[in-house]
């Protein structure tokens, strides 16, 4: 007896395209990109022209970016492309981009995530943002202006950032005829700058975003280019894949994961490398060593991990681990470092004030930390260096940084996530800068290593002097007291006792000024300043 085939549905034939559809999309690889420049080179409409020609937009979009193209365009009643990543009310009555701006498109060959970063000197710390994930830049130049100091700033922070695929896309071609002497003239002025900067290869690209010149497809009217369009090469360009495995392992701890008495875990993203169950491992800064007994995620067990997975590791042995360490392959391990040489980039309005303690996030840990000394700083349109004794809006310069404790971090040429940091300002909260690691000084830094001391006061002036010493360390965010007749009273001890209390609060790690009458004839340990006699306040040196 024949059976008659069930014929599927209209509702399954759908759920097996996309099903096929999404399986395709997992194969393909990521491109990260941002596209950066000056005010007004064309950014948001190239981005624009991009999805519009990928075919990445629904219909309701379409008719949406009419509506505004027709409101508050700038195309008359051509479609203003721009409009499809300024979203901000500000961005559409200023006709510029204030915020970051990511969207997703996709063609055959690759899945592209684009970040649209602002022009404007002001935002310059939105572009750092938006690079800081990136694999490639876009650098758009408007053929009208040429090289400009954001253009300069623009590509000397992403070569910082260390993005090494760099696009130069001349835009606005359109505007001077689509003349090849224009485009040959700024490629060699760029390329004079590039080399000072430390910008090795970029590849130059005319196009024209408003008219789609070389962005998806050839223009006819620049016969005299060959090379790819834009979106060939986007899809083309070799991308280092993010989980190589032939990194040393690190995965800083986000989390310890205590559901119940039988279970600790230690969650976290992996930040390079790969870990298997069985691996020996080193918990940093302390350098504790176990074995990784499990490698658990929501859908089960995995028998290893790579890098950009989120996972929960159990060790094999009772280890003190916490938020902020790093579990690292035994190859990765290092000794801990309390001192740092960074590259800075202040974003801040407020300059930056040197010894000033702030809040140094790294990683899944914070500490504190101050600049000792800002070593040079570099103008982005000569690239020459120069001494400074701070750093200012947008100010690039390297430094050396003291921090309260070790800190188990990584260079940002080997990692970004554990090389790179943010600094913020302890009163407001805001984020001030953001800081690439050079360089490690290791062992304890200058504020770590400072254990608390002693400080015996005696003159008229002796109360002022402790004073004033108490509030310059708690402004460097080192731990001080003013032990007086009042405080001992406050804590129910006699003046005979200020030796010992000192030598307690000494030992906690606090720096203690003593200014009661001591008996004389006995030994105290710590240091003695005669307040009167103490001239010499601009050096740190007077108060310890």
């Amino acid at each position: 007896m024949a059976t008659a085939l069930k014929q599927p549905s209209a509702a399954e034939l759908a759920r097996a395209e996309v099903e096929a559809y999404l399986a395709l999309n997992q194969k393909k690889s990521l491109l990260r990109f941002i596209t950066c420049g000056s005010v007004d080179d064309g950014k948001s409409t190239l981005i624009g022209r991009l999805l519009y020609d990928s075919k990445m937009l629904f219909e309701d979009q379409l008719e949406a970016l009419g509506s505004d193209s027709r409101k508050v365009g700038t195309q008359g009643e051509n479609l203003d492309f721009a409009l499809l990543v300024d979203g901000l009310a500000a961005e559409r009555e200023q006709g510029i981009t204030i915020d970051v701006a990511y969207r997703f498109f996709a063609t055959d060959k690759r899945k592209f995530i684009v970040a649209d970063t602002p022009g404007h000197e002001q935002y310059t710390r939105n572009m750092v943002t938006g690079a800081s994930t990136a694999d490639l830049a876009v650098i758009l130049i408007d053929a009208r202006k040429g090289v400009l100091t954001q253009t300069r700033r623009h590509s000397y922070l992403v070569k910082l950032i260390g993005i090494r695929n760099v696009v130069l896309a001349i835009n606005k071609m359109d505007l001077v005829g689509y003349d090849e002497s224009v485009f040959d003239r700024i490629v060699g002025d760029y390329a004079a700058f590039a080399g000072d900067a430390g910008i090795e290869t970029f590849t130059a690209i005319p196009v024209s975003g408003l008219s789609g010149d070389n962005v998806t497809t050839r223009s006819s009217a620049m016969g005299w280019y060959q090379g790819p369009t834009l979106l060939d090469h986007l899809e083309t360009v070799p991308v280092r894949s993010r989980t190589a495995g032939n990194e040393p392992f690190r995965m800083p701890v986000q989390w310890v994961n205590r559901p119940n008495q039988d279970f600790r875990g230690y969650a976290g993203t992996v930040a390079s490398g790969r870990i298997r169950v069985g691996d020996e491992i080193s918990v940093l800064p302390a350098g504790r060593r176990s074995t990784v007994a499990r490698i658990v995620t929501f859908a089960g067990d995995l028998a290893e991990a790579s890098a950009g997975q989120s996972v929960t590791l159990t060790l094999a042995d009772e280890v003190d681990c916490s938020r902020g360490d790093v579990i690292a392959s035994l190859d990765a391990a290092a000794e801990p470092a309390g001192s740092l040489d960074a590259t800075l980039v202040w974003m801040a309005d407020e300059a930056m004030v040197p010894q000033r303690s702030y809040w140094l996030k790294v990683g899944t840990q914070t500490l504190s930390a101050s600049v000792t000394r800002v070593q040079r700083v570099v103008d982005v349109n000569t690239m020459q260096q120069s001494g400074a004794s701070t750093l200012g809006l947008n100010g690039i310069g390297d430094v050396e940084l003291e921090l309260d404790r070790q800190v188990a971090a990584a260079l940002y040429t080997e990692n970004r996530q554990l090389g790179g940091f943010i600094l913020i300002d302890k009163v407001s909260n805001a984020t001030v800068a953001a800081g690439m690691i050079k360089g490690f000084r290791r062992g304890g830094g200058k504020l770590a290593q400072e254990q608390g001391g002693i400080v015996w006061v005696s003159g008229e002036g002796r109360a002022a002097y402790a004073r004033t010493a108490h509030e310059r360390l708690q402004a460097l965010g080192r731990p001080s007291f003013v032990l007086d007749e009042p405080a001992l009273r406050e804590l129910g001890a006699a003046p005979t006792v200020a030796r010992e209390v000192a030598k307690l609060m000494s030992a906690a790690g606090v720096h203690v000024f003593v200014t009661v009458d001591v008996p004389t004839g006995e030994a105290h340990p710590g240091k003695h300043v005669n307040a009167d006699e103490a001239q010499d306040e601009s050096s740190d040196d007077w108060v310890i």
